[in-house]
């Protein structure tokens, strides 16, 4: 009886476009690019680590007007809430089943997009006023005081712990969500499609158009690119 209720619960869901191709490009080139300036960090390689650190700034500037005019579930005032929104999925939540159900980021897990969005912008900003005191210097350097310098590469250092803290804690989540609350949040996001239940049926999301998103991030590239210019 229970496998004949589990396949007509299956048999009532459909796909719905949730993650829109920019918004998933930009989250696997985010990864890759934060992979890179660690790793290249921790080798020593840092002209990569330089041109790693340009990479994330690009796509972050690129995230947060995306966040502003992009598509409907990428759109910051879709999934970032107050406290008593929080507070109402929290409790959702502990009831469990269908009760704590979103269509994109939930109001929890819009803290994390955030935090991280906020710390790898500030990050990779002053990576560009940063100096090892040896050989290499950030392209921004000539244009500080050597005190601004200092300054800006301790905050470099101390960023690092906290993007390392704050990753682990969203694979974390990703994975809790996955084995215990059997919410698959990597396939949506690889192919943009998440199964709802067919009592929540909903209309897909608007969808900005493609070029929007290409003329942002050659904007977002652009800017980067003026700035290290002027510097040179």
């Amino acid at each position: 009886m229970a496998s004949g209720h589990t396949a007509t619960r299956e048999k009532h869901r459909r796909e719905v476009r949730v993650w829109d191709l920019p918004t998933r490009l930009f989250h696997w080139a985010l990864v890759a690019a934060v992979a890179v300036a660690i790793l290249s960090a921790e080798l020593g390689v840092l002209s990569i680590h330089m041109f790693a650190g340009e990479t994330v700034l690009i796509l972050v500037l690129f995230r947060l007007v995306w966040g502003v005019v992009g598509s409907q579930t990428a759109r910051f005032s879709d999934f970032v809430k107050g406290p008593g929104a929080i507070l109402d999925y929290l409790r959702r939540s502990r009831a469990g089943g269908e009760a704590a159900f979103t269509l994109g980021h939930n109001p929890l897990g819009a803290l994390m997009v955030v935090a991280l969005l906020l710390i790898l912008l500030v990050q990779a900003s002053s990576g560009l006023f940063t100096s090892d005191d040896i050989l290499v210097d950030g392209p921004l350097v000539p244009m500080v005081s050597s005190a601004t310098v200092a300054a800006l590469s301790s905050v470099h250092r101390l960023l690092a712990n906290g993007i390392f803290v704050l990753v682990g804690l969203h694979v974390a989540a990703v994975f809790f969500y996955l084995l215990v609350k059997k919410d698959n949040l990597i396939r949506p996001m690889v192919t943009g499609r998440k199964s709802l239940p067919g009592r929540l049926a909903t209309a897909e999301p608007r969808r900005a158009p493609a070029a929007l998103a290409l003329a942002i991030l050659a904007a977002s590239a652009g800017l980067v690119f003026l700035v290290l210019r002027a510097a040179g």
